[in-house]
């Protein structure tokens, strides 16, 4: 297993503030990084998504062949998708369980869930298609669809690196000009994460991750660029402090370039990020030294990223039931966030359980 790192550090962080954010009104989640500046452990989970895409796509031992990247990248938004629609299902069962035991028919609305038990057979059908998401279960249909447009980011790469960082800019600019986004069906709306505009953050991911380009420009001169970031982090702050957010009618056209939107990612909310990133570089160095069993245990997380945000989010829906029944504060907050925490360092470490015995199985013999 990897050791401790600062990718796999944050990766961490960003799965348990996601846990404690699907839990509204919950008591810690004024502690979590969204309520001191504009962006939040989204922007960080799709960011680091990209920079780990990066190791896969350029690894310097054996880069892999253009086809057999392809076709690894396709595997992997293949698991992704499977994972979503395992997590969905469950997600609707512990609706359904929910509402019987509290005998609550209204909990069968909660969530974005009241289509499913409505209109099931649509419903049902939009599911498969991500064209139905379930509330707090939408930031894994973007991933996917990420995911599968990974391997033509890839190709772009591999064939004319200079030209995505651009084209990612291009599809973002024409997203936000003309609100281009997903459509939801059968309830009409959109997809709150609108995937044409948080490509960017993605692919800023993939590009910075590399420790040339781009990427190592940025290293070679973020002594310069941090004193500039941390003024935009204070910024940051002071805006969310004062609750200000532009009018959407006072600002000039096209408005999502200037306001705060989180489903297209406004520019703000991306600068903000990035300014984060740039302000917190380099310090995992003094968190794993001075919080080791901190970063050794977030780090275990971030290694087991996909089954920790997958347990993660049920136990956040099971989080907001508890909730309903037995009402809100520390009484019942604190062991939620307790049990919740252990449950999923307990998904991660059998996680890597599973990892460590297959690796030591000893091969099986042919049959003769």
């Amino acid at each position: 297993m990897r050791v401790a790192n600062e990718i796999d550090f944050w990766r961490g962080l960003a799965l348990v503030s996601i846990f404690v954010n699907h839990v509204p009104g919950f008591s810690f989640e004024r502690f979590t990084h969204r309520n001191y500046g504009l962006s939040d452990s989204a922007e960080l989970f799709v960011f680091l998504a990209g920079w780990g895409l990066r190791h896969v796509a350029t690894t310097a031992q054996e880069p892999l062949g253009l086809p057999r990247l392809v076709l690894r990248l396709g595997a992997r938004a293949v698991t992704l998708y499977a994972a979503q629609i395992l997590i969905t299902m469950l997600a609707i069962a512990t609706i359904a369980s929910a509402a019987l035991l509290l005998d609550n028919p209204l909990l069968l609305e909660s969530n974005n869930a009241a289509a499913v038990f409505q209109d099931p057979v649509p419903t049902h059908l939009g599911l498969v298609l991500l064209s139905h998401q379930l509330g707090y279960f939408d930031i894994l249909p973007l991933y996917v669809v990420l995911m599968f447009g990974a391997p033509a980011m890839a190709i772009v790469h591999r064939l004319a690196p200079r030209l995505l960082l651009p084209l990612s800019i291009a599809i973002y600019a024409a997203a936000l000009t003309f609100r281009i986004n997903l459509p939801t069906w059968p309830v009409d709306g959109v997809w709150f994460f609108d995937p044409f505009a948080w490509q960017l953050i993605f692919v800023l991911g993939f590009v910075l991750g590399a420790p040339d380009e781009i990427g190592g420009l940025v290293r070679r001169h973020l002594r310069w660029l941090r004193p500039i970031a941390w003024v935009v982090v204070v910024v940051g702050a002071w805006v969310v402090l004062i609750d200000y957010e532009p009018d959407p009618t006072r600002v000039p056209d096209p408005t999502l370039f200037f306001v705060f939107d989180k489903t297209f990612l406004s520019p703000a909310r991306l600068l903000h990020f990035l300014a984060v990133a740039a302000a917190f570089a380099g310090s995992f160095r003094y968190i794993a030294r001075f919080l080791r069993p901190v970063a050794r245990f977030l780090s275990m997380l971030g290694r087991n990223s996909l089954n920790v945000f997958c347990v993660g989010s049920l136990l956040s829906l099971v989080g907001q039931f508890l909730r309903v029944a037995w009402g809100g504060g520390l009484m019942v907050d604190g062991p939620v966030l307790l049990l919740g925490i252990a449950v999923l360092g307990s998904t991660a470490w059998l996680s890597e359980l599973r990892d460590r015995l297959r690796l030591s199985a000893p091969p099986s013999s042919p049959v003769s």
